[in-house]
């Protein structure tokens, strides 16, 4: 073996240990969290866990259906809001807009990913929560302004992977679409969208853990109230909301709960990741 095999090899050996640290940090990170949150949920029961409607950890009551169910909603309005702006955007400045005017407006809104999530927040407070109120009646701290803010937030995510991947696509399916007599918009609709789903897929997939992750902004605009909302206009706590407002206190089985919820998080994500990844799947076959 020569120095230069031998330089490669080591090369290959180093990429290969660091692609197997991120993998361990992940399935560490995964242990800890089950290992801390399991026993309670054997030992009340996972009925009790994932079907209670009440949280009163101070009474041994963990239900967490109420914040089950406001992750749900949350996240589903925020995929509401935000794909529908973020694929128009990206067909926009992908199809429909000058190279000038992609090179500027693009990097801009990746800067929107750089803001923090409690400066969102603080503007869902001072500017959308009184708004709701004001227009739609309520609290105004609801599932709305919790959905539209996050809606906001991952909107960096769905446009910048999206038009990377309508960007990807090879020139030739455009030209021979409209060389067959087909509009611009009929070419990005039949041809485009199909040739670039993975990247669009992905795009939403990550939009969706974002927006099911955020703690923050969440906790400042969506009233935290622990029962399932009536309507969109009424406040909600969601998981992540949750253990970040009781894990500073919390102790015992308090603290195990918390766990818990954890767990139930990252099933829930795993769950929902699957799926959008299996749809994307059987419609490419």
């Amino acid at each position: 073996m020569n120095r230069l095999e031998r330089n490669e090899r080591l090369v290959r050996l180093a990429f290969l240990a660091v692609a197997f640290s991120a993998v361990s940090v992940l399935a560490v990170i995964t242990a800890f969290i089950f290992m801390e949150g399991t026993p309670i949920m054997f030992k009340y029961g996972f009925k009790s866990f994932l079907a209670g409607m009440d949280w009163y950890p101070s009474e041994k009551s963990f239900g967490l259906l109420p914040m089950i169910a406001g992750s749900l909603m949350v996240t589903l309005g925020a995929l509401v809001i935000g794909v529908p702006l973020g694929l128009s955007c990206a067909v926009f400045l992908t199809e429909f807009s000058t190279k000038r005017t992609r090179r500027v407006v693009k990097p801009v809104i990746e800067l929107l990913a750089g803001i923090p999530s409690v400066v969102y927040g603080f503007m869902g407070i001072v500017i959308l929560v009184p708004f709701i109120r004001k227009t739609f009646g309520g609290p105004g701290l609801s599932v709305l302004a919790a959905a539209v803010i996050l809606g906001i937030m991952i909107l960096p995510t769905v446009i910048s992977i999206s038009i990377d991947s309508l960007l990807a696509v090879p020139a030739t399916y455009r030209e021979g679409s409209i060389a067959m007599g087909a509009t611009r918009w009929q070419t990005t609709k039949m041809v485009l969208f199909p040739a670039a789903r993975s990247g669009i897929v992905a795009s939403i997939i990550l939009g969706m853990g974002r927006a099911i992750g955020e703690t923050m902004a969440v906790i400042m605009v969506a009233g935290n109230a622990v029962h399932i909302p009536g309507s969109i206009l009424a406040p909600v706590r969601t998981l992540t909301s949750n253990i970040a407002l009781e894990m500073g206190y919390a102790s015992g089985e308090h603290r195990e709960a918390l766990f818990a919820t954890g767990v139930i998080l990252f099933v829930i994500i795993m769950i929902l990741n699957t799926i959008a990844n299996a749809t994307s799947s059987r419609r490419k076959g």
